[in-house]
Order: structure tokens, then sequence, then C-alpha cells
């Protein structure tokens, strides 16, 4: 099968994740950083492996290459709509690092610009490639915890402290993405609160509410701030209950609930149980995603439309954040 060429935008921190993960499944054809030393990491990262992939400063070097097929984009957020705008110009399927933009309007500009023009577009959402989240997610569906009740995340760490974006927009993303696809839907009301510590009206700690049309809630708490580090995903259903733990790397299904006896709540406690999820690294799963969808010309699981869904909650949490915890109505 020909090999689908693929370049990158951005060879930052997570951007040479991306070039290494690409390199690995040999679909690397290029690589476009305007920093001279971000190139020579990423270079040096890969190795062996980026045999005969192009290493420049210059993006129109990618851009004019017609035997790129698509471009994924690992460049500051506030440039994705630039970017991207540019990438779908050139007639490439767009890849683009979460959030899908900064700005609203410009996510909007953008989705329509990729369904006019006939270009895919994915957004990196990394942890709906994740294969603990996919396994949770098809439990969810087929029923094995019940009726969904509550979902709680939280991704606490005493780690980089963000000067540019706080933590909500840091860290909730991937955790927005991850609920939106168990709920199966928008929540119609966001409330979130929140503090800054270490720089001013950057918060470092934010706690995001959401409450959905059939009762379920979810709350997301992230902190760069924090003692110690915790990364955890818990969903409780009306007859089991999950966690998924990406310190551990653990997937557990409770057989925990709370049962009506003689006119009084019982909370019945049963064992934990493993569940298996295998090996697949979330970052090749989703590079692999967008090759896959380059070939067929199938909708990305996180497609434009669930960017923007989770671009929209983005905002209405920061609006509720700016407002001291005002509630914040999803139209």
């Amino acid at each position: 099968m020909k090999k689908v060429r693929i370049a990158v935008m951005g060879a930052g921190a997570w951007g040479r994740n991306i070039v290494r993960t690409l390199a690995e499944l040999g679909h690397l054809a290029a690589v476009c950083d305007p920093s001279t030393d971000c190139l020579e990491a990423a270079r040096k990262q890969v190795g062996e492996n980026a045999e005969g992939a192009r290493w420049t400063s210059r993006s129109e070097e990618i851009l004019d290459d017609r035997e790129i097929a698509g471009v994924m984009v690992a460049t500051p957020a506030e440039t994705h709509f630039e970017v991207g705008k540019m990438v779908m110009a050139a007639g490439k399927d767009l890849f683009v690092e979460k959030p899908l933009t900064v700005d609203l309007k410009e996510g909007e500009k953008l989705v329509k610009a990729a369904e006019k023009a006939g270009r895919l577009l994915m957004v990196g959402h990394l942890l709906e490639y994740h294969p603990a989240i996919i396994r949770l997610n098809e439990m969810v569906v087929r029923g094995d915890l019940g009726e969904i009740r509550y979902v709680m995340s939280h991704r606490l760490n005493l780690g980089k402290i963000r000067t540019r974006e706080n933590a909500l927009w840091s860290f909730a993303p991937h955790d927005i993405s991850v609920i939106l696809r168990i709920a199966g839907k928008m929540p119609f009301e966001v409330i979130s609160t929140g503090g800054a510590y270490v720089s001013p009206n950057i918060p470092d700690i934010t706690l995001m509410q959401m409450l959905f049309d059939n009762g379920v809630r979810a709350h997301i708490y992230v902190s760069w701030l924090h003692p110690f580090k915790e990364q955890k995903l818990v969903v409780v259903g009306s007859k089991k209950m999950a966690s998924f733990c990406d310190i551990t790397k653990e997937l557990i299904l409770y057989d925990q609930r709370v049962e009506w006896q003689e006119g009084q709540p019982v909370p019945i406690k049963g064992d934990g149980q493993k569940v298996d999820f295998g090996k697949a690294e979330p970052l090749a799963e989703e590079c692999r995603h967008f090759i896959d969808c380059i070939r067929t010309r199938a909708t990305p699981r996180t497609d434009g439309r669930k960017g923007l869904e989770v671009l929209s909650l983005l905002h209405a949490a920061q609006k509720s954040l700016s407002t001291n915890g005002k509630q914040v109505l999803i139209k």
C-alpha cells in the first residue's frame, strides 16, 4: 500500500512527539519550524527513522509539495487559524492540535472552510484515541454501567506553570472531549471557578461543572499547583462504576451501586475488576486514524465539529470563570 506522506508544522515539545510517531510509522515526509534548534532536536529524536524526510524553516516548502497529502499542526494555539487556512488552501488535509483555535468565530470559520473545500479537519483530542477510554466508552454504550449518573475527571500536578494560558485551556480540553463522548450530547449549563496564585489573571486551578438535560452531571478539576500527580476519570452508573487512572494505567470496573431496601438507600459494595484494554499507544493510534481517514475520506472521530463543541464549552467555562462562577447557558 502506498505511503501517505504527512508533514508536521511545529517541532516544539509536543510536535517532536508527533514527528517521532510519524517517523516510526513510516509516513513522515517533512518537518517545518522557524527555530533551527527545534528542528535539530526533532531530527536527533527520530534518528534513522526519518531517512528521506525534509527539514525546513520555510512553510512554503511543505505547502507547495504536491506529494504531501496531510499536515499535522502543532504550533501555538493562537496560530492554528492562520496556519490551518494556509494548509487547506494548499489542498491538503489538516490535523490541528487541541484546541481547534483560540477564538470561537475563527474555529467556526475553519470548520466551514474545511467543509467547503472538501478537506479533512481533525483535532488532536488525544484521550479519545486512548485504548482505555475507547474500552470504557464501549462499556457505557453497551449498558454495563446502567444509566450514567455522574462523571468526574481530575488532572492535577505540580508541573509546568504556563504564563500564556490558564489551567482550564491547557488541561481541560482532553477531559471535555471524553465527557462529551460518554454523555453523547452537549450540556446545557456550565459553571466554572478557579484561582490565580502564580501569575495575575491566569488561574492555576479551575473547577468546571457541566449539567446535561438528562440529569447527568460532570466536573473537571485541573491544576498545575498540586502536591501530587493525579490523572483520573470516574464514571458512576446506576448498575456499576468505573475508573481509569492514566498514571497506573488501570481501568477498573466496580460492581458497586446503591439500592433501595425497605425504604432506605443501601450502598452495595462489590469487588473491582481490572479491564484489559491492550497496549496501543494513543498518539500512534491518533496518527494512524488521521492517515486512514486521508485514505478512505472517512470523517475523523474528532473532526472539526467535535473540536468546535469542545471550544464552545471552553469559552463558556472561561466566561463563567471570569464572572466568579456565574452560570452560563449553552445555546
